[in-house]
Formats: C-alpha cells, sequence, structure tokens
C-alpha cells in the first residue's frame, strides 16, 4: 500500500472516530465527561493533519506530517488510557469530573449523593460493548490508528 493511502486510511479513522462520539452524543443522548471531550481534540487534528500531508504530497515538508499524526493519535490514546483508570477506579480523575472534590457550594450541594448539576462525570461508564468503556475503545482503535501512522512514516 502507498503511504498516501495509509495517511488516508489513518486521516478517515480518527473522522469516523470523531463523526461516531457525535453520533452517541447527538443522536444516543449521551452527554460527553471532559475527558470524552479531550479525547477528541486529537483525532480532529489527526484528520487535519492527514488532510495536508495529502495535499503536501511528497514535498519536503509533508515527510514529518504522518509523524505529527502519529503524536495526535497517540495523545488521544494516552488520555483514552488514562480516562480508563478513572472508570475503573485504578487512579483518581479531576476533580471537577470525578466526584473527588466539590469547589464551594451549599450544604444542600455537599449532602447530594449526585454530581453537580450540568457536569457529567468522568468516574462513571456511559456506554459499554464487551465490557469496555467508550474510552477504551477509544484507546484501542487510537493505537491500531498510530499503526497506520506509523506504516505512512514509513514509506
Amino acid at each position: 500500500m502507498s503511504r498516501n493511502a495509509y495517511i488516508a486510511l489513518a486521516a478517515l479513522g480518527s473522522a469516523l472516530l470523531l463523526a461516531g462520539a457525535f453520533a452517541f452524543q447527538h443522536i444516543g443522548g449521551l452527554a460527553p465527561c471532559s475527558l470524552c471531550l479531550w479525547q477528541r481534540w486529537p483525532h480532529a487534528a489527526a484528520a487535519l493533519i492527514g488532510l495536508f500531508a495529502l495535499a503536501l504530497g511528497r514535498w519536503s515538508h509533508g515527510r514529518f506530517m504522518p509523524w505529527l499524526g502519529l503524536l495526535a493519535v497517540l495523545t488521544s490514546a494516552g488520555i483514552a488510557a488514562y480516562h480508563t483508570g478513572v472508570e475503573r477506579d485504578w487512579w483518581e480523575g479531576p476533580t471537577a469530573c470525578s466526584g473527588g472534590g466539590l469547589d464551594a457550594g451549599s450544604g444542600a450541594d455537599l449532602l447530594s449523593l449526585e454530581g453537580p448539576l450540568g457536569v457529567v462525570m468522568c468516574d462513571e461508564v456511559a456506554w459499554q460493548m464487551a465490557g469496555l468503556s467508550m474510552a477504551s475503545w477509544n484507546m484501542l482503535a487510537s493505537l491500531a490508528l498510530a499503526g497506520l501512522w506509523i506504516m505512512a512514516a514509513r514509506r
């Protein structure tokens, strides 16, 4: 397979992961938590990097683009791995979305067993398949896309 084919597949993969995330949010009604949103940005960057890399072609500046794409998807994989650990109680998550602490609030807020209003909790799994959460699936998909970016970079 050609370098451009690997780049196109990797960029398309990130675009499809983003489309899936937006579908879960807007069609499925699953609001994302902060960590979910953080995982989206590197995929958006990877998709754009792929477009730029295909536009630049074999120009000298285009040769480093697959490495940038790799960095982007590995960033998403890293955030997803962290998020998976938060969901499985392996470590603490951000206090703003994992119930690890409340900012100032009323006495009723402190006694409430629910999270702050309007905040989607990062330590709760909203959806899972085969025992893996969306964060875990994103981590695996991002690592697969990393393989495509590596193949593109080595061509």
